[in-house]
């Protein structure tokens, strides 16, 4: 089987073992499959990861429970263990002894197989094509903003990082009816936000201490250092991306000002399927690139470049 493993180098292996699923995992043969920046953190050295990669995908069962087979699917990324007290209170993704996909203790989805619980499926509309369907996991994880942070229409919401991630925050963010403003660098990507209705401004058009929730999507040291700038006293701080290294925080800053820092991580799938068969979302313009599986290590490369958006993966050979 083939499948874009990364032990120290990333490489395309031709003879990776094929998944040998539980009673409760079903076999997914992936039918597209989206890089995003935590894979290429994984292979920067985060989390010292080592086996196969991908966490983003739209797949077709092939093998397992009766009731999914053929059926085209996403899934929670998030394998939790059913019997711990976050999972008792229905928090999975806290789990206290999770695997993450791809990520975790668990094989990723850049294969011609993979395998994951029954319990982690969502079935996809046929209203959503395939391409569509890979931004599911990343736009649940905006979603997740809403659960975390009530959101006003009459509150002032900033987007540092008009990447993958900040696009889509941007996009859900406007739904609330706040008066919501991205942060960018390049033109394309001030042309996407102009297209949805969303102002994309510079840096020094923001006054410090005015912003009453600032969502921080940059991953970057520099990123949070102008969220706690922008914030206002008693506002808050969502942030959206994991760091590869640890950033330096003015504890004494959010002491005295009262800010609010909130971790945001994954989110509810039905809501994101829902708001894509509702046409609510746009994705399309947000894809760069689609790769056979044969060319990953190119995808990664392109993944990687400065201003990139979205890199897919598929299964056809190249």
């Amino acid at each position: 089987m083939r499948a874009v493993t990364f032990n120290g180098a990333l490489r395309l292996a031709t003879d990776a073992a094929e998944p040998a699923r539980a009673d409760d995992e079903v076999i997914i043969r992936p039918l597209l499959a989206g890089i995003c920046n935590t894979d290429l953190e994984l292979t920067r050295g985060y989390k010292d990861f080592s086996g196969i990669l991908g966490h983003e995908f739209v797949g077709e069962v092939v093998e397992g429970d009766n009731n999914w087979l053929g059926r085209r699917v996403v899934g929670e990324i998030n394998i939790a263990c059913g019997e711990c007290d976050f999972c008792r209170r229905d928090i999975p993704s806290q789990c206290r002894h999770r695997k993450t996909l791809g990520i975790s203790d668990y094989a990723g989805v850049f294969a011609d197989y993979f395998k994951l619980p029954v319990a982690n499926l969502y079935m996809v509309d046929d209203s959503i094509p395939d391409r569509a369907a890979t931004f599911v996991e990343p736009l649940a994880a905006c979603l997740q903003i809403l659960e975390a942070v009530h959101i006003s229409p009459r509150d002032r919401v900033v987007v540092i990082g008009a990447g993958k991630m900040g696009l889509l925050a941007a996009q859900v963010l406007r739904l609330t009816g706040a008066d919501v403003q991205v942060i960018v660098r390049r033109n394309r990507q001030a042309e996407l936000l102009a297209g949805w209705g969303v102002p994309a401004v510079e840096r020094e058009a923001i006054a410090d201490k005015s912003i009453d929730v600032v969502v921080e999507c940059t991953g970057d040291e520099s990123g949070f250092a102008e969220a706690l700038k922008m914030v206002r006293p008693r506002g808050a701080i969502v942030l959206k991306s994991t760091y590869a290294h640890n950033p330096a925080l003015d504890i004494s800053h959010v002491v005295v000002h009262e800010i609010k820092v909130i971790g945001s991580r994954c989110g509810p799938f039905d809501a994101a399927l829902r708001l894509l068969a509702q046409g609510l979302i746009e994705v399309e313009s947000m894809i760069d690139a689609v790769y056979p599986l044969d060319r990953a290590l190119d995808a990664f490369d392109r993944a990687a470049q400065p201003g990139a958006l979205k890199v897919l993966l598929t299964p056809a050979v190249g």
